[in-house]
């Protein structure tokens, strides 16, 4: 009934239909994917990513598939000028709402994961490891819009877990980029100069506060009220 209640076009509400069947999506999940436009993100998004020239064609379409643009990640009591530390800190306090947006087959390995060499250390944003992709996914968080050097420093990061994490029965690890903002062409050209296989969305932060805490709050007319009784005591 929600599906035929709030998608009208057949093709949309049976991709819907399909992805409640595969994932196990319950009403009010689906209720809530519907509502942050899952399908416009996941299926429509124009993907910028390497994927077709450094994979297997297979895992090519797999991997591109899995992508959203942007990802909405809903996150309580982040401050408005946070940075990437504070968004990890609240996507590990609500890993289960982080997994539900990046996609079935997402398994956390851990986060500040610490890659070394013989004389430096360096710690990934967050780990993951893609069930059906059969691979690691590296990702990198950036609270500014895209720069050429980030591409860089993930395929650093993505040839890093291929030399230390990954097994035989592994396929390549792919990096994932997630930033502010992006410009299509400066993306297009990074990407091209990798060998690495990458993609780049965006993201959006909700900050959500429970009815119960919305409710304690004082309105705007009343914030007003205290405002111009302050500046009649001056």
């Amino acid at each position: 009934m929600l599906l035929l209640n709030k998608i009208k076009d057949l093709e949309v509400r049976t991709w819907y239909a399909e992805k409640c069947y595969e994932n196990g999506w319950s009403h009010t999940v689906l209720d809530h994917q519907i509502d942050s436009g899952v399908y416009e993100r996941q299926v429509l998004a124009d993907k910028l990513t390497n994927f077709n020239e450094k994979l297997p064609a297979i895992q090519s379409e797999l991997a591109r598939d899995m992508l959203k643009d942007p990802y909405i990640f809903e996150l309580e009591g982040i401050k408005d000028e946070y940075i990437e530390k504070d968004i990890e800190n609240a996507m590990l306090e609500k890993i289960k709402n982080v997994l539900l947006e990046l996609g079935k087959g997402f398994s956390f390995v851990g986060n500040q994961y610490k890659i070394s060499t013989e004389n430096q250390d360096y710690y990934i944003d967050m780990l993951f490891y893609h069930l059906d992709l059969r691979c690691y996914i590296v990702v990198e968080l950036k609270n500014t819009e895209f720069k050429p050097e980030y591409a860089g420093q993930l395929s650093f990061y993505v040839t890093a877990v291929d030399e230390t994490l990954r097994k035989d029965v592994d396929n390549q690890t792919i990096g994932l980029l997630l930033c502010k903002g992006k410009d299509k062409l400066s993306v297009e050209w990074s990407l091209k100069s990798t060998n690495a296989p990458i993609g780049v969305s965006s993201y959006e932060i909700e900050k959500v506060l429970h009815k119960e805490v919305l409710d304690l709050l004082p309105t705007e007319e009343e914030i007003n009220l205290h405002i111009n009784i302050d500046k009649e005591d001056k």
